[in-house]
């Protein structure tokens, strides 16, 4: 006798017009144009700040001006540290004890991290837990200053899937990021940076 699960996906295999023991047919799936392009479109649609940068100097100089006298952390991505970031005025980095980064987040005014990959079709953050990314560094301070290259940006979270199938394998969590962190009470009333930065700038490398 047919389980209900069993029923419904010979339902669905009808519906396909395919066999029982018939592997489903590959996807391909085409890349966006200017994928870049959308991904900052996007971005800004939802309420961050963009910037594309061709050289360390200019991610520096942004962040610079993003920082505004503020107090940051930065994460422990091997990127932040090629393009300079680690050694910029008023940025801390380096933690090994999650007692002290917690800390160190909990007093900074922004955080500065890398995206593991970014999705142009709604200009969101990908960002997988590791110990060179703790995701409390994009979390916890109240604004996030993210760098993504070029050639991690995405179409969409179908490609992200083909390209991560089982995050549960490599991270402990995969973090997606849409925009300022932003909710609203039962009034309706729109309020930023109540679960998470109210503020966010994404630079493309």
């Amino acid at each position: 006798m047919e389980t209900a699960r069993e029923e419904i996906l010979s339902k669905i295999r009808t519906g396909l017009n395919r066999k029982q023991d018939e592997p489903a047919p590959a996807v391909r799936l085409k890349p966006y144009a200017g994928t870049p392009e959308l991904f900052l479109k996007r971005v800004h649609a939802v309420g961050g700040k963009i910037s594309r940068a061709q050289r360390p100097i200019d991610v520096r100089s942004y962040i610079a001006d993003a920082l505004q006298g503020r107090s940051a952390v930065a994460s422990n991505a091997p990127l932040l540290h090629e393009l300079g970031i680690t050694a910029m005025e008023g940025v801390k980095c380096g933690f090994r004890n999650y007692t002290e980064l917690r800390e160190a987040c909990s007093k900074a005014g922004v955080g500065i991290t890398c995206a593991d990959y970014a999705l142009a079709d709604t200009g969101t953050l990908v960002m997988l837990s590791s110990r060179e990314e703790a995701r409390i560094v994009s979390l916890l301070p109240p604004a996030h200053i993210a760098v993504v290259a070029k050639n991690r940006i995405l179409g969409g979270l179908d490609e992200l899937l083909t390209k991560v199938p089982k995050p549960g394998d490599l991270t402990s969590s995969m973090v997606l990021i849409t925009g300022p962190s932003r909710t609203g009470d039962i009034e309706q009333i729109l309020v930023r940076g109540v679960h998470g930065p109210g503020e966010i700038h994404v630079i493309v490398l």
